[in-house]
């Protein structure tokens, strides 16, 4: 079964252009230099998921056509992948009209921040009546979504672990430097990986391009995306020197892959 995954954004917690910014990339002509905070959308036999709603979701919905959503899968709690929550709101009244909140999948960590931030949506005694009609599940293991498994991989951000997930044969491992050995295990196989490459220059948290060129050669998925981009990274230039069968992914590119 074939699906496609959109990136709705390809850009690192600041965005490209990035505020009060004037370098080359961020005065850029070319469209694949403008990016917005990461997120994917997941499509597959009329069914839509989502990994991550940060704070530019409600243009990237509306620039993609999102008009139903199934299910959001969440990485971790930081803004940039989180704080566009509260625009899943129009998207889980539909939801709710068929008897069944949106489903909201996030580990412990980044599920106990969600309720912290969106108190007003997930308390229950919250006296807010056009809250999210969404509920929240804490993942302690694979879910299936319409016959396809999403599994979480544990990543690492620096100190912090993180959420990647297998969907079928593609993967999605943003916001990370360490990919565990038990992880690596979990992503063989694969006729899409999606990963993390900030910039070349070496970064506490995030993996360099040469970083995740090396984990590319190591997972040997047919087709391999870069994204979580930052200002460092010119995309005609950087793009043109990858190996083949590697590419950086850019706002709106959509990816056709093995689902199930």
């Amino acid at each position: 079964m074939d699906a496609v995954l959109t990136f709705l954004g390809s850009g690192t917690s600041m965005g490209v252009p990035t505020l009060g910014c004037d370098c080359a990339v961020c005065h850029s002509a070319d469209p694949r230099d403008r990016r917005l905070r990461p997120s994917v959308r997941i499509e597959w036999e009329g069914h839509t998921v989502l990994i991550d709603t940060g704070p530019d979701f409600r243009y990237q919905a509306l620039r993609a056509g999102i008009k139903r959503v199934d299910a959001v899968f969440y990485t971790h709690h930081h803004a940039d992948h989180l704080l566009g929550l509260d625009d899943l709101r129009p998207l889980s009244y539909r939801n709710h009209k068929d008897g069944a909140p949106l489903p909201l999948y996030a580990d412990d960590a980044t599920a106990t921040a969600m309720e912290r931030v969106f108190d007003y949506t997930f308390r229950v005694d919250a006296d807010y009546p056009n809250r999210a009609r969404v509920q929240l599940h804490r993942l302690t293991g694979p879910v299936e979504i319409f016959g396809v498994r999403f599994e979480p991989i544990a990543l690492r951000h620096g100190r912090m672990n993180v959420t990647g997930y297998r969907f079928g044969d593609g993967a999605y491992l943003t916001d990370m430097n360490v990919i565990p050995d038990e992880s690596l295990k979990k992503l063989q196989g694969l006729d899409l990986a999606v990963l993390d490459a900030l910039r070349a220059r070496a970064h506490s948290s995030h993996a360099t391009l040469a970083e995740s060129i090396e984990w590319s050669r190591i997972l040997k998925a047919r087709q391999t995306y870069f994204t979580h981009m930052s200002h460092e990274v010119l995309h005609a230039e950087v793009d043109a020197q990858l190996p083949t069968g590697i590419r950086l992914a850019y706002d709106g590119l959509q990816v056709s892959f093995r689902i199930a």
